[in-house]
């Protein structure tokens, strides 16, 4: 039975860059086309236009078709129709009016003369804004009909301050929001207090010793439980990455993680509340519901598009997202958490006698085996159960099966981010959170 949707899709992009008082880059851009995908015996065919008229989008929906055509050329598949429902509705984020271009300056401005300012040892200050907003009209033969609106915002700053060495030491923070830049409150009265934590961060490491290599019981802030849930845990438990061998694919029942370690990738509500990015219905039009990942440590459930979720026998997830009006929808997370549990942060570190505080990763990668290997640009030696100095960058690495298996305690507290990007073969919005683990894990260094 053939299947087909299609998509009209338009993306805005705004990028802006300030450097030592110094606009670098100051771009706004706009990316719009219609789409169409046709499922025939087991094969897709997709076609692509940057027109978006109503004619354009059946011309596409015909060329698809013959592409589905021609591939099922090599042999029927799979000849069973695709599952996972239908969608009707609208959801657009109703935020503050934006920010114009000089507005979004201003701003960038007054807080680099405040930083320079208040910290004059401060060898360079750069600040980064950016929004994006993304409209989604998608339909499908099995009934869909539904406008999806991801909108995203988020402000970096990095100071760059000069180390015991004598070579630059820096560090970066984010804050991010749902909407666009008007709805991060980007005064300099609001962000004093994040600037001079930042700073004093950065004070701590420009005199920063180097970790001891190996094993150790380390303490993970928030920041770093969101990506080990979404970089080493997220991706081994997307439907393609299962049928294409990753180790989870043969786990389902199992305990992969300490009983106190649940894991949801979260469709489009958390704890009543909208996730910073919701997705109530995906771009091939199945209705979008929670994947529950990981529950009271064990296995059970997988993220899925139509396809990958018959081919697996489950029912589909609603995970089937694509970033660009030319790219194909592809299973991907949307907003991945490690749900809070009942310590005190405060506590799980008053326990350590030796070890490591980690507070923020600066870039990331696993495989489908779940080893992963994040870069660590913050973290802070625990002696007696108490913090000590900064380290140096390092790196934190192993099994996140082992490493959550590990976990012997879980804080209360949630923090959640939207500022980056997942990456796989196209670039997605996405958000992470989590609480504070206490785990075992292996660091880098002398």
């Amino acid at each position: 039975m053939d299947y087909t949707e299609t998509r009209r899709h338009e993306l805005r992009k705004r990028r802006i860059l300030m450097v030592d008082g110094n606009l670098t880059l100051n771009s706004q851009t706009t990316e719009a086309g219609a789409s169409a995908r046709t499922y025939r015996a087991g094969y897709w065919g997709f076609a692509s236009t940057n027109d978006t008229s109503g004619a354009s989008v059946e011309r596409m929906k015909a060329q698809a078709g013959q592409n589905a055509q021609t591939m099922a050329r090599f042999g029927a598949k799979d000849t069973r129709p695709l599952p996972g429902g239908t969608y009707r509705g609208e959801h657009v984020f109703r935020g503050r009016p934006a920010l114009s271009q000089a507005d979004c300056v201003d701003r960038m401005t007054a807080i680099q003369v405040w930083c320079k300012q208040r910290y004059p040892e401060l060898v360079s200050v750069r600040i980064g804004m950016q929004d994006e907003h993304h409209s989604k009209w998608v339909s499908t033969s099995t009934g869909s009909d539904v406008l999806n609106s991801i909108q995203r915002a988020a402000c970096a700053v990095t100071f760059t301050a000069i180390g015991d060495s004598g070579t630059p030491v820096e560090l970066s923070e984010p804050i991010s929001a749902k909407g666009s830049l008007a709805d991060l409150d980007l005064s300099v009265e609001a962000l004093a207090g994040w600037l001079d934590e930042l700073h004093g961060h950065l004070q701590a490491k420009r005199h920063a010793v180097a970790a001891r290599g190996g094993q150790h019981t380390i303490v993970l802030a928030p920041e770093l439980a969101g990506i080990l849930a979404h970089e080493a845990m997220g991706h081994p438990c997307e439907a393609d990455i299962v049928l294409g061998g990753a180790v989870t694919g043969d786990l389902v029942g199992q305990r992969i993680a300490s009983e106190l370690v649940s894991m949801i990738d979260v469709a489009h509500t958390f704890n009543g509340q909208e996730a910073m990015i919701p997705v109530y219905c995906d771009d091939e039009g199945t209705p979008a519901r929670d994947a529950v990942l990981i529950k009271d440590g064990v296995l059970t459930d997988f993220m899925s598009s139509r396809e990958t979720a018959q081919r697996l026998g489950l029912q589909p997830t609603g995970s089937a997202r694509a970033y660009a009006p030319t790219d194909e929808p592809l299973v991907r997370m949307r907003n991945t958490v490690i749900l809070p549990g009942t310590r005190k942060l405060a506590e799980m570190i008053s326990e350590v006698d030796d070890g490591y505080y980690l507070m923020k990763t600066a870039n990331g990668q696993a495989d489908s085996t779940t080893e992963f290997m994040f870069g660590i640009p913050l973290a802070y030696e625990i002696k007696g159960g108490k913090l000590g100095r900064a380290i140096r960058d390092t790196t934190m690495s192993g099994s996140a099966i082992k490493v959550l298996q590990s976990a012997d305690a879980v804080s209360d507290d949630m923090s959640w981010n939207c500022s980056g990007y997942c990456g796989k073969k196209q670039p997605m919005v996405v958000s992470m959170g989590g609480p504070a683990l206490r785990v075992r894990a292996h660091l880098g260094g002398e």
